[in-house]
């Protein structure tokens, strides 16, 4: 039996724009663009006709901007939504407009700038096609052409396997957390209600390069907690947040007592650079029991060895389940393997982390 194709509508106004998106898709044999769209008014017609799986969405258009009709979509009959554009690219305030109106990712336009950049953008583009037609969205008022990226490589390309024993005892805990389709919205109601006496947080959100400094920058605004976009050479500290910077890897080190932070340029591990399965295996070799490792909504694997890693070296480990994730499918995969220990949803993730640390949560105001 052929397994039914995930169909895409694509709204873009430029004609070359979806030519080259439709292209891109359509080499998937898991995936057709039903159909295009010049700007929202075409596209509300052709969803009177069908409705497609999964829409990619511009937001510089003529006679609706994209966010509006994406608050439109989202507000009357919701379809998974992918932003695609060049207006997000360097982190603006529309790429929190965006998530808040519903959107389930947010991309820029695929790179043409050189054969590899075309094909891990193009590559990108699909697997965030097949992780939004998986994705929960709620009312808000053949085979795959071979690539450069196609095969899937492991953390061995970064750093070699971590060694038992390895890892010397430290005061200092740590947390790190693995996050992809979803995770922006998610991360923010962990994040918001941590009390500024907490571990220091490293986190791996699936983002682009250019997107990762506004996107902490914004978090930063609304937390207790300090979030910036780590730097290579960064001290960890208690009550920091730091987040891998897009394109990138982000492995945690030590020296002596401290921990600190090594950016560092590879290739996709799992597909995703940032890799959580990067991050996650630093931290098994340098902070064994002294770490928590928690993998939150997402689509695909990444995480998963690495996770497994951490708890085979005293860490401890943990898993949103599957009610509160947009996407299930990185914490289902590491359920799966082994290695997670305890499966909590969203709300319960703060607390987890500061019982973890024998901190209790500090009473509300008033």
């Amino acid at each position: 039996m052929q397994r039914q194709k995930i169909r895409v509508l694509v709204v873009d106004d430029s004609a070359s724009v979806r030519q080259v998106l439709s292209a891109i898709l359509n080499e998937d044999p898991d995936i057709e663009v039903m159909a295009t769209a010049s700007d929202p008014f075409a596209a509300a017609r052709k969803l009177q006709e069908e409705t497609p799986d999964v829409i990619i969405l511009d937001i510089e258009m003529p006679r609706m901007d994209g966010i509006t009709f994406l608050r439109k979509i989202m507000a009357q009959h919701p379809i998974p939504v992918i932003i695609c554009s060049t207006l997000t690219e360097e982190g603006s305030d529309l790429m929190f407009e965006a998530f808040e109106a519903g959107a389930v990712d947010i991309l820029p336009k695929p790179r043409a700038d050189s054969r590899q950049a075309l094909q891990e953008s193009s590559a990108r583009l699909r697997d965030a096609v097949k992780a939004a037609a998986r994705a929960r969205v709620r009312v808000r008022s053949g085979r795959a052409p071979r690539t450069i990226i196609e095969q899937k490589l492991t953390a061995d390309v970064i750093m070699p396997p971590p060694v038992q024993g390895r890892a010397s005892p430290v005061t200092e805990r740590i947390v790190c957390i693995g996050v992809s389709t979803g995770g922006t919205e998610a991360l923010r109601e962990v994040l918001e209600v941590l009390p500024r006496r907490c571990p220091g947080i490293l986190i791996v959100q699936h983002m682009p390069g250019g997107f990762t400094a506004a996107f902490a920058k914004r978090l930063n605004s609304l937390c207790e907690v300090d979030v910036k976009e780590a730097e290579d050479g960064d001290v960890v500290v208690q009550g920091g947040v730091y987040i891998a910077p897009g394109g990138r890897h982000m492995l945690l080190q030590r020296t002596g007592q401290r921990y600190h932070i090594v950016i560092k340029d590879g290739p996709p591990v799992s597909r995703h650079r940032p890799s959580a399965d990067v991050l996650f295996r630093s931290a098994a070799q340098y902070a064994g029991r002294n770490a928590l490792g928690i993998i939150m909504t997402g689509m695909g694997d990444d995480g998963a060895r690495g996770l497994l890693e951490m708890r085979k070296l005293g860490a401890a480990t943990r898993a949103q389940d599957e009610e509160s994730c947009v996407v299930f499918g990185m914490p289902k995969e590491a359920i799966a393997c082994g290695a997670v220990e305890k499966v909590v949803s969203l709300t319960q993730i703060p607390k987890e982390i500061l019982l973890w640390q024998d901190v209790r949560l500090a009473a509300p105001a008033g």
